[in-house]
């Protein structure tokens, strides 16, 4: 894929970007490794206020940085805003809570013999990032406020059809403050991926996109023994019991499945409802989703802007055909709109089976399949006859279902009465084919730390207690 900005709302290509040569990647990389000599002495106070430079920076230029993405991606103008400025909160989380969680762990020094006993967390070193279009900036904010308080030092790889907004992240930071090179954007293609993970300057790697993505770059890295987290597909399930307040569920339902033009890892996409309320929140959902309207994503309005590119329509089309072909019911939308853009309706479909791709695949756009269920057993079956794993929801008022769902279902995250959404007070991250490993949080600053014991033994002339070490390793 050429690394260009391409207009989904026309298909017009407006700029395109020449890939870094051999030569300035190296010379990339070797700045890169350079900086973090010196920037890993800096202090976390020193990190934390560049980060609430650079959160500020994002808050003066919402309006702009908003349109940008619109232009490179497609997602409506009041989404873009809203993601811009959960990037600015994402670093003043870091920014405040950063520096406890880089605090030593002070441990139970008698137990092992020690005068002084704790874990040191420190970094690793330069941190390699790959990361999708779907949401150009927090995908990759949310790596790199923790990385950077951590005291690594960043890359960015970012999707090929959302340069500018790679552009952009590269520039906030330095411009925030953080010494040159503690951020880099690398425009190369996924061709390099492999290269610049081998490279010995490179110690880590993680990764949001596709399962194949994950599966290519974690056999890189697992072969040359470097940390990954990958953060891959999701095909969550939506699941409503007799006890749930439908028009609430059947609203957040929709804003669930149409979140970002239907285009995001933690999207609903398979809603299972049981019997006893399926009539009427169908009735409710199939309504909701058909009042969306969809259009031109500057403009006032608009709930659905285009898909983000045309093989990603092509994509859901394929599903749905699929689908219907082999006895799927649409209950709405189902067809694309004629003139030019990327679009596809917010859609429903019905009788779903096992022979259908969309069963167990991901459908990346506003399609949502949906199945009526005889009890909560079956939904969480259900939920978990799939192979991705990253989050659920459960719409109940019943404190047994709500623990049975929590304890039963096979997913990294599991919201009850509420729509699955990244916070950076909460661990993200999947299970089974979703990938592994965490980010935000606490969590997502360690993942790529070195958790270093420190042991102190009493010195010459002073009385210490000595535990032999003699079993152990």
């Amino acid at each position: 894929m050429a690394i260009a900005t391409t207009d989904p709302t026309t298909g017009e290509t407006l700029e395109e970007f020449e890939p870094l040569t051999e030569e300035q990647l190296d010379e990339k990389l070797e700045r890169a490794s350079a900086a973090f000599a010196a920037y890993r002495l800096t202090t976390p106070e020193q990190r934390a206020g560049w980060l609430r430079a650079a959160a500020d920076l994002l808050d003066a230029e919402n309006a702009e940085v908003a349109a940008m993405m619109t232009t490179e991606m497609g997602k409506t103008l009041a989404s873009a805003r809203a993601e811009v400025a959960k990037c600015a909160t994402g670093l003043r989380y870091y920014a405040e809570h950063g520096p406890a969680f880089l605090a030593p762990r002070p441990a139970d020094a008698a137990a092992v013999g020690a005068q002084e006993a704790h874990v040191a967390h420190q970094p690793l070193g330069v941190v390699l990032a790959v990361m999708p279009w779907n949401f150009p900036l927090w995908q990759a904010v949310r790596f790199a406020a923790p990385a950077l308080m951590a005291g690594n030092v960043g890359l960015l790889k970012h999707a090929s059809n959302v340069p500018r907004s790679a552009l952009y992240l590269g520039e906030l930071f330095t411009r925030a403050g953080f010494p040159a090179d503690v951020f880099t954007t690398l425009l190369i293609g996924s061709g390099a991926v492999e290269r610049v993970v081998r490279d010995d300057r490179v110690v880590a790697v993680t990764l949001t996109g596709s399962e194949a993505a994950g599966r290519a770059v974690g056999a890189v890295a697992g072969e040359v023994l470097k940390p990954v987290v990958l953060e891959l597909g999701g095909s969550d399930p939506f699941i409503v019991m007799p006890s749930a307040d439908l028009e609430r569920a059947a609203a957040v339902a929709t804003t669930a499945r149409c979140l970002n033009n239907g285009q995001s890892c933690i999207n609903a996409k398979r809603f299972f409802v049981h019997a006893d309320v399926a009539e009427e929140f169908t009735r409710l959902f199939v309504a909701a989703m058909g009042a969306l309207v969809v259009g031109d994503p500057r403009a006032d309005g608009t709930d659905v802007g285009p898909l983000a590119t045309e093989s990603g329509r092509d994509d859901v089309v394929g599903y749905v055909r699929d689908a219907v072909a082999k006895g799927a019911r649409v209950l709405v939308g189902g067809e694309v709109p004629e003139g030019p853009g990327w679009y596809y309706p917010p859609t429903v479909l019905t009788g779903i089976t096992e022979e259908m791709a969309l069963y167990a695949g991901e459908v990346f756009g506003p399609v949502a399949a949906l199945t009526v269920v005889a009890d909560l057993d079956e939904a969480v079956a259900l939920a978990n006859a799939h192979p991705y794993g990253l989050g659920a929801n459960l719409w109940s008022e019943d404190a047994g279902e709500r623990e049975v769902f929590v304890r039963d279902v096979q997913s990294g995250m599991a919201f009850v009465n509420g729509n699955v959404t990244s916070y950076p007070e909460l661990p993200f991250g999947g299970v089974k084919q979703s990938g592994f490993g965490r980010e935000l949080t606490e969590l997502g600053m360690h993942a790529f730390m070195n958790a270093k014991t420190v042991w102190v033994g009493a010195g010459s002339g002073e009385q210490g207690a000595s535990r032999s070490s003699d079993a152990a390793e």
